[in-house]
């Protein structure tokens, strides 16, 4: 069966905040088990390269690696849920201390 997009989100991050946008797709299987996926913090102003992509977790290419301006990682996969609480974790940081 084919997977299904659950998720194509994009969304603004304010100007005060720090401006740039948020990017989450998901697919699932019949199931509803994620099957790929790509979070980004998109910032044109803070990175220029890898289409202004500062951070990013993604499994496209066969495998679960992150982003990071530029560099890309491995890192062990435990779960989406986890995916996304680092991804959260790791873009509110990054605002936070601009």
């Amino acid at each position: 069966m084919p997977e299904i997009k659950l998720y194509d989100e994009r969304h603004r991050i304010s100007r005060k905040r720090g401006k740039g946008f948020l990017r989450r797709e998901v697919w699932v299987d019949h199931r509803g088990v994620v099957t790929r996926y790509n979070l980004a913090y998109i910032n044109h102003l803070q990175f220029v390269g890898d289409n202004g992509r500062v951070l990013g977790y993604d499994n496209r290419h066969g495998y679960h690696h992150w982003h990071f301006k530029g560099e890309t990682a491995p890192f062990e996969f435990i779960s989406f849920e986890d995916v996304e609480a680092r991804f959260e974790s790791e873009w509110t940081h990054l605002l936070a201390k601009r």
